[in-house]
């Protein structure tokens, strides 16, 4: 059975920025994460909710993601690890039991196409029906599925999964990767001269910063100079547009059917809701929050929580909306 340090889930908890203390062991390993009920002896849970401690308190993992607040409800078999936000946590960690759960066979599939000028390092798996283009290099234990197109000029790091149907080109996808079925990464943007309607040459790549997760039939093109960026432990839904020269920071959450125009640049830990659209040229700051359906067609500072078309502030977004509720009732007399 494959299990995981504990040193393993700090560093893992640690480039998510979370603070860590425990009376745990370095070398002492863990087989998986569950809830608090069904966590068993050599498991890890989490409690983030008083209305659970009943179940806290009978649990029987080895240890527990926890707030300091909340230890005196652990039971003698659970060792406490303390974390400010046990729910955040336990996310983070649920990426490094997946990688666990799915290893590669190590099997590259008789029909498989592989490129004289492409590189397979060690205990790479390749199902049926790929092919592998030049100047592509696939670091260790990758896994990738079937039907998949993968180059030219591609880089894909440790333990990244490429599922089924996926195309890839012009592309670094850094370690610990998911790109789901149908996603399509890498391919020219849509650019072309105003005046002449002359089409633009993309001859940039795309960059996915590790622990990232491209949702199925996204589309990231590829710059038109330089790169396409996503930041690092990012989770894109289905169905996204990201155009060309695109920079997205760390930690992005964005729904599904969003589209964001090409060269609009996005700080760290940004928050959009789904089927929004945000034009180009725009820069979006650090810790802000895009209710869905909205239309951004300006600048947003830090921190700042908008909805609407175009998008406002939320506050002042509901206040209009009162008004013309109120507008409609006065029409209906």
């Amino acid at each position: 059975m494959k299990t995981i340090k504990y040193s393993d889930i700090v560093v893992r908890l640690n480039q998510n920025l979370i603070e860590v203390k425990s009376d745990i062991k370095d070398d002492e390993e863990f087989s998986g994460i569950n809830s608090l009920l069904n966590a068993q002896k050599e498991d890890i849970s989490f409690f983030s909710n008083i209305k659970y401690v009943d179940n806290l308190k009978i649990c029987k993992a080895k240890a527990c993601l926890i707030n300091s607040n909340y230890i005196k409800y652990l039971p003698d078999n659970c060792k406490s690890i303390i974390v400010q936000d046990p729910y955040f946590a336990f996310a983070c960690l649920t990426e490094l039991f997946n990688i666990l759960a799915i290893k590669s066979n190590g099997i590259i599939s008789e029909y498989v196409n592989l490129n004289k000028k492409c590189k397979i390092h060690e205990n790479v798996q390749i199902d049926s029906f790929t092919n592998i283009g030049p100047n592509t290099e696939i670091f260790n234990d990758v896994i990738i599925g079937s039907n998949v197109n993968i180059g030219p000029d591609v880089v894909i790091n440790n333990n990244s999964i490429i599922h089924n149907n996926v195309t890839i080109s012009n592309c670094i996808i850094e370690e610990g990767c998911e790109i789901k079925p149908g996603a399509r990464i890498g391919s020219a943007g849509f650019g072309f001269e105003e005046k002449s309607k002359k089409k633009i040459i993309h001859i940039g790549n795309v960059i996915i910063s590790k622990g990232s997760t491209i949702g199925s039939n996204t589309t990231i093109d590829r710059a038109v100079f330089d790169s396409t960026k996503i930041g690092a432990f990012s989770q894109i839904d289905n169905l996204v547009q990201i155009a060309h020269n695109v920079e997205i920071g760390n930690h992005a959450i964005i729904a599904a059917q969003v589209g964001i125009a090409g060269s609009t640049k996005i700080g760290n830990n940004i928050k959009i809701g789904g089927q929004s659209g945000l034009a180009g040229h725009l820069n979006i700051g650090n810790n802000v929050t895009i209710a869905g359906k909205s239309g951004v067609t300006k600048n947003i500072e830090d921190n700042k929580v908008v909805a609407g078309f175009p998008a406002k502030d939320i506050n002042e977004w509901k206040r209009d909306i009162i008004k013309i509720g109120k507008l409609n009732d006065i029409r209906s007399k």
